[in-house]
This record gives C-alpha cells, structure tokens and sequence, in this order.
C-alpha cells in the first residue's frame, strides 16, 4: 500500500469523524468538522498529485479515488440531510447517478475496463465540495466564530451563507446528471455488450 493510496483511503475515516463532529455540540467541534473537510479535500489533490509524480498510477488507484470521493461526498450529504440543511430529493438524484455509474464501472472493471475520472466528473465533485464547504461553515461561524468575535450574527447573513451554499449544490447536482450521461454514452458498449472485441 503506497501513500498516494493511504490518502485515497483516509477520507472514508475522515467522513466518519466529521459526521460524528457535526452532531456535537462542545465549542470546536464544527471548527475541527471544517478543517478535517478541507484537509480532506486537500488529500483528494494530494494523491493524484503524488502518485503522477512517483509514477504510482494503478487500476487500483484510479477505482479507489473515485469510489472514496463518492462514499466521502455522500456520507457527508446524508448528514446534511439529516440535520436539515439539504432537501433529500437532490441529494437522492446523486445517489441514483453515482449507484447507477458505480455499476458500469464494476461490469467495466470484470471485462477488464477502468473508468478513469473525466474532466466532467471532476468538475462536479469539485462544485459538490464547495457546496459542501458552505454548508458546514455556516455552523462553525454560528457556534465558534461568531461566540469567539462577539459578533451578533446577522440572520439574513448566515442564510445568504446557506443559499449560495445550496444553489451551488443544486449546480453540483446538474453537474453529477450532466457527467454520469456523459459516462454513460461514453462507455455504454463497453457495459452492455456481451463480449467486447
């Protein structure tokens, strides 16, 4: 196991911690939430960065970052959704997409394909992390930052936070649609034939 892949692998612990952080409420617990999803979002870059640099690009790899991502952002939105702040239904039509693109990818995979991350599936995990962002700062301003200033937080403040914060995951969502169809002409002969010459 090479450290490209250990940071693969890490975010699905860190997934856990935030959630678990995110349903405390002793003073830090939001702000500790915030830094160990940027430090996550850090190690996404990070291991692509260094197994390119090291020349570790594996099957293994390629799979395994795009499977951690998914499993990273959906146990985040599944929290999310839980505390109220996104509507199920956007968060189910990217359950769907990344269900549905997860098995293309393992029929792919038994007939010896790998899916590598295109530029579109890039750029809706970047957009859907950003909203994400968004999302669990407006509690670490509400319980820490603003405590710690002695700001009287503006409530038209933190729901301007909390709008762009779902319009860009609304974004992120047509994104997710726009790329899993994508994929899906893509690699839809690859999947669906039998045999593949």
């Amino acid at each position: 196991m090479n450290l490209p892949n250990l940071l693969t692998l890490s975010r699905i612990p860190l997934m856990f911690i935030i959630v678990v952080l995110m349903q405390c409420r002793w003073p830090g617990a939001a702000s500790l939430a915030f830094v160990l999803f940027l430090a996550a979002g850090v190690s996404d870059w990070l291991d692509g960065y260094l197994a390119r640099r090291r020349g570790l690009v594996s099957n293994f790899g390629k799979l395994m970052d795009a499977l951690t991502d998914k499993i990273f952002v959906l146990g985040l939105m599944i929290a999310l959704v839980g505390n109220g702040s996104l509507p199920i239904y956007w968060v189910l039509l990217v359950l769907c997409r990344e269900f549905l693109i997860t098995g293309m990818r393992m029929v792919a995979a038994s007939k010896g394909v790998v899916f590598a991350a295109e530029r579109g599936g890039k750029q809706k995990t970047v957009t859907q992390l950003i909203a994400l962002g968004f999302l669990l700062f407006i509690p670490m301003l509400r319980a820490d930052i603003a405590p710690f200033l002695r700001w009287d937080l503006p409530p038209s403040f933190a729901e301007t936070l909390y709008n762009i914060g779902l319009g860009l995951f609304i974004i992120a969502t047509f994104f997710t649609l726009w790329s899993g169809y994508g994929y899906f002409v893509k690699y839809r002969r690859i999947v669906f034939e039998e045999s593949v010459s």
